[in-house]
């Protein structure tokens, strides 16, 4: 017989395998881009990726967003944003924040080691990003390779993206990349 006062230890459910877009500055950053892909999407099987395969050749900016936004982001479940020296200063990066933002999905910040900082110490990251972690939408990590923080740190992106009355879309998206 069984005793009534034992309990038997349940493990937590694993979070579900997540759909990832991944933003990023491809002239400065494609390195970490690879490296991110390789050990989590591929290596430690963390998310699917939903990033795009390749460049999209259109000289039509209007076109290259919808087809970012209908073919890559539309599918996932959140951005993560690697935030290098210049991430801030890129067009399509602000684009493909605004379009996530737009969906309603959650969005994470990953500092890069080059991310450039204000002679304050703290971070510059996208602007439309930036607004979103001050209203408590988006969440922020610091660049790693460690599959369990990662996976806590985009459930916990997962979780605030549940705040749909946080999201700050209103900065007017980017028309040419910044110097």
């Amino acid at each position: 017989m069984s005793n009534p006062f034992f309990l038997p230890r349940v493990q937590p459910p694993e979070p579900p395998k997540r759909k990832v877009f991944v933003s990023f500055h491809h002239g400065n950053d494609q390195y970490y881009f690879d490296l991110f892909i390789g050990t989590f999407g591929e290596s430690y099987d963390v998310f699917y990726d939903q990033s795009l395969d390749g460049h999209i050749r259109s000289d039509d900016p209007e076109y290259v967003n919808r087809a970012i936004r209908e073919d890559n982001i539309r599918g996932s479940s959140l951005t993560i944003v690697l935030c290098g020296r210049e991430t801030g200063k890129r067009k399509y990066v602000d684009w493909e924040i605004y379009s996530t933002l737009h969906y309603e999905h959650a969005l994470l910040g990953i500092i890069l080691p080059t991310a450039q900082m204000t002679c304050d110490g703290k971070i510059i990251v996208p602007g439309r990003l930036h607004a979103n972690l001050v209203s408590g939408y988006a969440h922020l990590m610091n660049w790693q390779t460690n599959a369990p923080n990662l996976k806590w740190n985009i459930e916990e992106a997962i979780r605030k993206g549940g705040k749909k009355s946080a999201i700050d879309n209103s900065l007017p998206r980017m028309q040419r990349n910044r110097p």
